[in-house]
């Protein structure tokens, strides 16, 4: 098993809990999911998943408009945005999205072509 090349700056999604509400952070992970509910005006749902779990992810109509692509065709993505805590639910309000769908091929390389060291007494 080798380690995960995690992207620089993200906090993995079971650590969510110990920021305080309204703290700016960076989660990254594949996406699993975008909605984009017909009554939910212009709003995007994301689900993402890390190997420790997911994070739900909300994209008002302006962060949308300017990450676009990253929205629409990012298999992995990098969120910046404001951690909000309400009735037991954490979500991240979008600040920025970024792809990093390029990061998966490091997945798929042997570890002494990635850089990636392997771990395999266990």
């Amino acid at each position: 098993m080798h380690a995960w090349p995690r992207p620089p700056h993200a906090l993995p999604h079971d650590r969510l809990n110990e920021p305080p509400n309204g703290a700016r952070v960076c989660v990254a992970g594949l996406v699993l999911v975008r909605q984009r509910p017909g009554t939910a005006n212009g709003v995007i749902f994301l689900t993402l998943e890390d190997e420790t779990g997911i994070s739900n992810i909300i994209v008002w109509r302006q962060a949308y408009e300017r990450f676009r692509r990253a929205v629409v065709s990012g298999r992995c993505l990098r969120v910046t945005g404001k951690l909000q805590r309400e009735s037991g639910v954490v979500q991240i309000i979008a600040e920025v999205i970024e792809d990093i769908s390029p990061m998966l091929d490091e997945l798929a390389r042997p570890a002494a072509e990635s850089g990636l060291e392997t771990d395999r007494t266990g």
